[in-house]
């Protein structure tokens, strides 16, 4: 006798977790090229910003990079199909080269979102993380 078999629904965490892919990402994968080339630029752009791990959880056992400096900077993650890296206090932040293409409805967050063969200028986005470290400084007052 054969048994029904029955749909289980993802939930919306389980969903996100299914788009994560940051504890799988192999160390020569593209978005790990990507992410240690934005890290690079992050250290370059503020040489005391400290990079901690943070949020560590089964569906993402790597965790998520998290720059700070007199507060946090920006996070970087690795999904499927873009590295993305948010701002906390983007929404605050000049934007002229408007580097940011993500989470723009915000009142606080915004975010860049990195796409397989796609690069951010290095000029403007270190200036975006010098701004942000100057915010985070002024709010620490």
């Amino acid at each position: 006798m054969k048994q029904a078999k029955t749909a289980r629904k993802k939930t919306p965490a389980k969903k996100a977790a299914a788009k994560k892919t940051a504890a799988k990402t192999p160390a020569g994968d593209w978005r790990a090229r990507t992410l240690a080339h934005m890290r690079a630029m992050i250290k370059e752009a503020d040489p005391q910003v400290v990079e901690e791990v943070k949020w560590r959880k089964p569906s993402n056992p790597a965790g998520v990079p998290v720059w700070e400096h007199a507060g946090i900077v920006c996070t970087g993650e690795t999904y499927k199909d873009k590295v993305k890296l948010t701002f906390a206090r983007g929404a605050a932040l000049p934007d002229p080269a408007g580097l940011f293409n993500s989470s723009l409805d915000g009142n606080v967050r915004r975010a860049i979102d990195i796409a397989e063969g796609g690069t951010v200028e290095a000029a403007p986005f270190k200036a975006l993380v010098r701004a942000a470290v100057a915010l985070n400084e002024k709010k620490k007052g």
